[in-house]
C-alpha cells in the first residue's frame, strides 16, 4: 500500500473511532438526562461544584463522567484536525477535502462545547438542551462522512436523474434528523408520558389535550412516516441495482428503524422505564448514523455498470 493510501486509511479509522465514541457520548448524555443528573455539577463550568475534582455523589459522578467523556472526544477531534493539517498537501487528501471537513468538525465541536456551557449556566433550558443534542448528532454525521470520504474515491457524478436511490437515501436521512429533533423536544419538555398506548395517542387518532400532547403525537406521526419512506428508499435501491455497499447500508438502516419502533412501542406501554428510554435514544441515534452512512455511500459510489 502506498504512503498516501496508508495516510487515508489511518485518517478513516481515526474518524470512525472518534465517531463511535461520539455516539457513546450522545447516549451518555441521555443517561445524564434520564437520571436527572444534568445539574450534578451545579451551574459551574468548566469546574464541577467549584472544583476540578469534586466530592462525588451519584448525580455528580454521572455528570462529571459525561464531562470527562466529552473531553476525551474533544481530544480525538483535535488529533484528527492535526493529522489532516499535516497531510493536507497530499493530493489524495486535498481531492477529498479532508482538511476542510476536519476543520468543520473542530468548529462544530467548539460550538457544541459553548452550547453545553450555556446549558449548564442557564440551568438546563429546553432550547439549549435540544440544540446540544442536535449539534452532537450533526458532529457524528460529519465524522462519519469524513471517514467515508477518506476511504472512497472522488465523488461520483450526480447528474444522472435516473439514480433515484440517491435522492431517496437523502430524503430518509433528512427525515430522520427532523425526527431526532422532535424526539429531543418530547424528551425535554415533559411530553413523553402524555401519549399513552400504541400506536394511537390515548386511544385517539386526533388526541385531545394541549400543545405538549400534540408535540408528542407529531413525533409519533413522523416516526410512522419514517418507515414507509425508508421502505421505498430500500426498494428503489434494490430495483435500480445500487452498489452492494449501498443496499447493505439500506438494509441495516431499515432493520434498526424497525427495531426502534419496537422499542418505542414497548417503552410507551411499559410506563417509560429509564432503561427503555435510554435504549430508545441509543437505537435512534444508531438509525441516524446508519442513514448517514447509507446516504454518503449512495452519493459517492458510482452506480453498477449495466
Amino acid at each position: 500500500m502506498s504512503e498516501p493510501q496508508t495516510s487515508l486509511k489511518r485518517f478513516a479509522w481515526l474518524t470512525f473511532i472518534t465517531a463511535f465514541f461520539t455516539y457513546c457520548l450522545i447516549v451518555f448524555g441521555g443517561v445524564v438526562r434520564i437520571t436527572g443528573s444534568g445539574m450534578g455539577c451545579g451551574d459551574d463550568w468548566p469546574l464541577c461544584n467549584g472544583r476540578l475534582i469534586p466530592p462525588m455523589d451519584f448525580m455528580t459522578a454521572i455528570e462529571y463522567g459525561h464531562r470527562l467523556a466529552a473531553l476525551f472526544v474533544s481530544a480525538l477531534i483535535l488529533v484528527i484536525l492535526v493529522y489532516a493539517f499535516r497531510n493536507r498537501g497530499e493530493t489524495a487528501f486535498s481531492a477529498r477535502r479532508l482538511y476542510p471537513y476536519s476543520l468543520a468538525a473542530a468548529v462544530m465541536l467548539i460550538v457544541q462545547v459553548m452550547v453545553g456551557a450555556i446549558t449548564v449556566w442557564l440551568e438546563l433550558p429546553t432550547g439549549t438542551v435540544v440544540l446540544h443534542l442536535v449539534l452532537a448528532s450533526l458532529l457524528l454525521a460529519a465524522l462519519i462522512i469524513a471517514g467515508l470520504r477518506a476511504l472512497l474515491d472522488a465523488e461520483a457524478p450526480a447528474g444522472d436523474t435516473k439514480l433515484g436511490y440517491r435522492r431517496w437515501a437523502h430524503i430518509a436521512a433528512g427525515l430522520c434528523l427532523v425526527l431526532l429533533v422532535f424526539g429531543a423536544l418530547v424528551a425535554n419538555t415533559g411530553a413523553g408520558p402524555l401519549c399513552q398506548g400504541f400506536p394511537l395517542c390515548n386511544g385517539q387518532w386526533i388526541p385531545q389535550g394541549g400543545g405538549l400532547v400534540h408535540l408528542h403525537w407529531t413525533h409519533r406521526i413522523l416516526a410512522y412516516l419514517m418507515l414507509p419512506v425508508t421502505l421505498v428508499a430500500v426498494v428503489v435501491a434494490v430495483r435500480e441495482q445500487a452498489p452492494t455497499a449501498v443496499t447493505r447500508a439500506a438494509g441495516v438502516g431499515l432493520g434498526l428503524l424497525i427495531g426502534q419502533i419496537v422499542v418505542a412501542a414497548v417503552m410507551v406501554t411499559d410506563s417509560l422505564t429509564p432503561v427503555l428510554r435510554g435504549l430508545h435514544l441509543a437505537v435512534g441515534v444508531a438509525v441516524w448514523a446508519a442513514l448517514v452512512v447509507w446516504a454518503s455511500l449512495a452519493r459517492r459510489l458510482p452506480p453498477r455498470a449495466t
